[in-house]
């Protein structure tokens, strides 16, 4: 099964242009960079919806934050170091 994972993009590593970018994404203290090409709109602050290393899209941060609990309640928190990918 695949799984989305939400986090908040709290800077912008690198960027060809525009639409090409590198973000750092925290999630819950456990930072991975991530693709920004599928969210050439998103800035510093929002959270994304990341899914193998790419951010698929913006979502609200109180759902975002609903998410992020349930994941941690259901213990799965370890997984997510390797889970989430390196963007790159």
């Amino acid at each position: 099964m695949c799984l989305s994972i939400p986090g908040k993009l709290v800077e912008i590593t690198a960027e060809l242009d525009e639409t090409f970018r590198i973000g750092k994404v925290d999630f819950d203290g456990i930072h991975k960079e991530v693709n920004l090409t599928m969210v050439p709109e998103a800035k510093v602050g929002d959270y994304v919806l990341v899914h193998v290393g790419a951010a698929i899209s913006i979502v609200d941060e109180v759902e975002a934050r609903k998410t992020f609990d349930l994941i941690k309640q259901m213990g799965e928190m370890d997984d997510l170091e390797g889970w989430v990918g390196d963007g790159t």
